[in-house]
């Protein structure tokens, strides 16, 4: 068994998208309208589905916005210069919401980035 997707609902798909793969760098793997069910499903990832987990983003027509909850956490990246990573996604646009530094009670360097509909991204540090 592994891990296949991660789905979240999301207000706006391009923005969504534009999101994922030019601040965050990964790539659209696929993307297909559902017309008789009124959505569509884009795939994003740094693999392909075959090797890698990857999100999904579904985007139901009918609906314009959505409440995140409050039982989803985050997803959680690794990189390998935080600093210069939160640097760029700032510089592009995006918001970061914690950032870098050790975690409470630890010393591993993570922040937090927020997609447009208010996910959660923790970004940690590689060593």
């Amino acid at each position: 068994m592994r891990l296949l997707h991660t789905m979240l609902r999301v207000s706006d798909l391009d923005r969504a998208i534009a999101f994922y793969t030019e601040l965050l760098g990964m790539r659209l793997l696929r993307r297909k309208d559902y017309p008789g069910g009124r959505f569509t499903l884009a795939f994003v990832g740094y693999g392909d589905e075959a090797n890698s987990s990857v999100i999904e983003l579904t985007h139901n027509w009918d609906t314009a916005s959505y409440d995140p909850g409050n039982a989803f956490g985050h997803i959680a990246i690794a990189v390998d210069d935080i600093y210069s990573v939160c640097d760029g996604i700032r510089a592009s646009g995006g918001k970061i919401v914690r950032e870098p530094g050790p975690m409470k009670h630890g010393t591993t360097v993570i922040a937090f980035v927020e997609d447009p509909d208010g996910y959660k991204i923790e970004l940690i540090e590689r060593d």
